[in-house]
């Protein structure tokens, strides 16, 4: 993970665990507008931009070197993401993304982070903070997504109905589109308008004025909203004025 910029650790944004509601399951995109969407990139792209090197996106967009994601069920109602190695655990909620080194425990595992911890045994976790506790269990989980699996991809988000993905370029900045079900794609360059550390967010904009989208990425707990499969981004790609909503997932090398 060292190719990636670091996020400062941010434990305010989880401090609210307890009371905040739960995450919000991604949504069915819009109807769609009558506009198509962009034709085929021309091979003779801009040649700066073909020069250029792709961004260095927060670190809580990966699972760090984790092999697997989790998706927790709590009490009160809160769902929670985590990635956890020997190393560090990495959380997710519906208010953003924060590593916890490992702590002493008797048994089981346990993480920490200020006056944020996560101790689990088995299928059950107990998350404390300052504002109160949640009581969690294992409710589904994932392989992390591979370079091997996408080559020279940096990041994925998917969504459904109808299916779609974006795909981020891991040497330059171009991203392709691939949407209803396959059936239309397009690689665009983009440039980024914003790029938020510390928050785990990222907003990007297409690179041709003739061809315009955008892309915000923002590292928070999200569930696919027809398999469950917990993921460590929320991504929402507007195009043709329709709004695409998904999940996804940093790939590092």
């Amino acid at each position: 993970m060292s190719r990636h910029a670091p996020l400062r650790l941010a434990l305010p944004l989880l401090l609210a665990l307890g009371l905040s509601g739960c995450v919000t399951y991604v949504s069915a995109p819009a109807p769609e507008a009558t506009s198509s969407a962009p034709e085929a990139a021309d091979p003779a792209q801009d040649a700066a931009s073909a020069k250029a090197k792709a961004p260095l996106l927060p670190s809580m967009l990966f699972p760090g070197e984790a092999d697997e994601l989790v998706g927790w069920r709590c009490t009160p109602a809160q769902d929670l993401v985590t990635a956890a190695t020997e190393e560090e655990l990495r959380l997710w909620s519906a208010q953003g993304g924060t590593r916890l080194a490992p702590a002493v425990v008797a048994s089981g595992a346990r993480y920490q982070q200020g006056d944020l911890s996560l101790w689990n045994k088995g299928r059950e976790a107990l998350v404390e903070s300052q504002r109160g506790r949640l009581d969690c269990r294992v409710d589904v989980t994932r392989d992390a997504l591979t370079r091997a699996e996408h080559p020279g991809v940096m990041f994925r988000g998917q969504g459904n109905e109808p299916g779609w993905h974006v795909a981020l370029a891991n040497d330059v900045p171009e991203l392709t589109m691939t949407l209803d079900y396959g059936r239309r794609e397009v690689t665009l360059p983009y440039r980024v308008t914003t790029l938020d550390n510390d928050a785990g967010r990222v907003i990007l904009a297409s690179g041709q004025a003739a061809r315009p989208f955008s892309l915000r990425i923002e590292a928070k707990a999200c569930f696919d909203d027809m398999s469950g499969q917990p993921w460590p981004a929320r991504v929402t790609l507007s195009l043709n004025d329709r709004v695409y909503r998904g999940c996804g997932q940093g790939i590092a090398p």
